[in-house]
């Protein structure tokens, strides 16, 4: 089966790298109600989502939690404690880095 609507290029160079991915994607559809274009979105999405930088990550939880209500200094100590159990290894930001990442 291939996935030739599948973005997996993004995620890799290598060409195994990709070959997994179409494997994934077989295997997920195979095993769940996904059909092969939904198991291709959902992997290119987790993939995206994986990727994302420490920086990225705190614009987004950043406004995320400011729709909630949240003020500005819980925010910061939210997304302190947040970083430290991420998959990425983020440098540990002060408040001021976190504030600067999201004001510029």
């Amino acid at each position: 089966m291939t996935h030739e609507s599948a973005d997996f290029a993004s995620a890799s160079d290598s060409k195994g790298a990709q070959d997994d991915m179409s494997e994934l994607v077989d295997y997920l559809a195979r095993s769940s109600r996904l059909t092969p274009q939904e198991a291709a979105r959902l992997v290119n999405e987790v993939l995206a989502f994986m990727s994302e930088v420490p920086e990225d990550f705190v614009r987004r939880r950043h406004l995320a939690l400011q729709s909630q209500g949240l003020s500005n200094r819980a925010i910061y100590l939210q997304i302190s404690d947040e970083l430290a159990g991420r998959r990425f290894r983020a440098p540990e930001y002060s408040e001021r880095q976190i504030r600067r990442i999201i004001y510029g």
